[in-house]
């Protein structure tokens, strides 16, 4: 999510960032800890050539361009696209207008049957309702293909917020599904996850949950759910931890905290909806990362295992080292491994601020890793800059360092504040590319007055 926490100072050695954006004028990728190396030693002509031989640069230009402009100062506009059917060019596109944090002012679909070249209009989907407990908030969480059924699922969570402050959702949200059979034209299904057993309800969805008290969501679009191939659904979750009296605890002291899991869909035996169960929890120690296992995306490696790549913090606490952190599971996700440091292939570290991110499942069978790489220690949020894509190493779902190349970055005029995240990504069933989209969050900020106007956009990135 795009949280509120109070912006926090750049960390120092914005010096570096200013030579390293200047040297990449005409390159858009480099692993940091070559770039620190040569910038240590004077070598900014050097990395240029560097970046001209290496093999990020072969990979093709990287493209942007505006795909839903802000509809009045003051407002972002976030937005996805989904492949609807199991063969085909149709998308629908989802995007929602945000003028605060954790929130949705409206959301709406549209319609494309040519790969996105022309959209349709489609419908608006209420995200706030006024009920006698107080605001009821929605806000949209992707969607997925059933490749095995050619349902197509939609997500959202959605919750009342008693006085309409968004950090009450933490007690409050839980997450819906919607199902359609007709590629998102029409709904046939709409209905809250609830795990199965009689003790479950609306009020107590999942273990450990209840609503007023403790919740569960979608962290955002990035969260991507994965099928497996005997067509079980996994879907990413965090959950907030309840303490001895049952209410939501913060063990870690940051903005918020959360633990991580999967919950299992499988369809019932009436093929018309879901019957789920929840995963061993993820859960981190909150001495190293102090808002815990947030926002997990998945990924199936070579042998079968699967990786989960999580958001840390270190909020609160910037003499920690800002990380990504991995799990993993050998049972098709039922248990876990205690997360760790997430790595380059070989083991050397990168910094990575608390920001979602996304692993893609290429079609070719390699799998890509979409988020922010930072030079420096962050501290909490910040930087979201720059933001990178690299390939994962599917024997030991590691970062290939080698791999890493940049998408977008800090540009001159836009803010400190940038925040490069809250995305989400899909490969185009046509040319092979990712087609990421991404909003430039902030870039219009001043000073201490948040600015939330911005464009969505479209980036789209050759593989090779």
């Amino acid at each position: 999510m795009p949280d509120s926490t109070p912006p926090a100072p750049p960390p120092a050695g914005r010096d570096f960032a200013k030579i390293y954006r200047a040297t990449l004028s005409a390159a858009p990728s480099l692993p940091f800890s070559s770039v620190r190396q040569l910038l240590r030693g004077g070598g900014g002509l050097m990395l240029a050539f560097w970046w001209l031989a290496s093999p990020a640069a072969a990979a093709g230009e990287i493209r942007r361009e505006v795909f839903l402009k802000s509809p009045k100062p003051g407002v972002a506009v976030l937005a996805s696209s989904y492949y609807t059917r199991p063969s085909g060019l149709d998308l629908i596109s989802m995007h929602q207008l945000m003028s605060r944090s954790d929130t949705s002012d409206v959301a709406f679909f549209r319609y494309s049957q040519d790969n996105g070249q022309t959209w349709t209009a489609g419908g608006e989907v209420r995200t706030e309702e006024i009920r006698p407990q107080g605001k009821l908030r929605r806000m949209l969480r992707g969607a997925c293909l059933d490749p095995h059924t050619g349902r197509f699922l939609r997500f959202r969570i959605e919750g009342v917020l008693p006085t309409d402050e968004p950090l009450e959702g933490m007690r409050q949200w839980v997450v819906f599904y919607s199902a359609s059979t007709d590629g998102g034209l029409t709904w046939y299904l709409d209905e809250q996850i609830i795990h199965r057993g009689a003790e479950f309800s609306p009020s107590h969805p999942l273990p450990g949950v209840k609503t007023g008290q403790t919740c569960f969501m979608i962290g955002d679009t990035a969260s991507v759910p994965l099928f497996l191939a005997d067509g079980t659904l996994l879907l990413p979750v965090i959950i907030t931890p309840a303490g001895p009296d049952g209410n939501y605890y913060n063990p870690g002291g940051g903005y918020t905290y959360t633990d991580a899991a999967v919950l299992h869909g499988r369809w019932a035996a009436d093929g018309r909806h879901l019957e789920w169960e929840l995963s061993q929890l993820v859960k981190a120690d909150p001495k190293l990362s102090t808002r815990g296992m947030d926002e997990p995306t998945l990924a199936q490696l070579e042998d079968g295992r699967l990786l989960m790549v999580l958001r840390g913090s270190n909020d609160k606490k910037p003499e920690l080292p800002g990380r990504r952190w991995a799990a993993y599971s050998s049972d098709r996700g039922r248990t876990w491994t205690k997360p760790v440091p997430w790595t380059y292939v070989g083991g050397a570290s990168f910094f990575s601020p608390a920001s979602c991110s996304q692993l893609v499942m290429h079609s070719t069978g390699r799998i890509f890793w979409l988020g922010n790489l930072t030079p420096e220690n962050p501290v909490g949020n910040r930087p979201r800059y720059p933001f990178v894509v690299g390939e994962v190493d599917r024997r030991t779902g590691l970062l290939r360092q080698e791999s890493v190349r940049m998408v977008d970055d800090r540009q001159l005029g836009d803010s400190p504040d940038l925040a490069l995240s809250n995305f989400s990504a899909v490969e185009d069933r046509s040319s092979g590319e990712i087609v990421l989209h991404m909003s430039r969050l902030f870039q219009h900020s001043q000073a201490e007055s948040r600015d939330w106007t911005s464009d969505a956009f479209v980036y789209r990135i050759p593989i090779d």
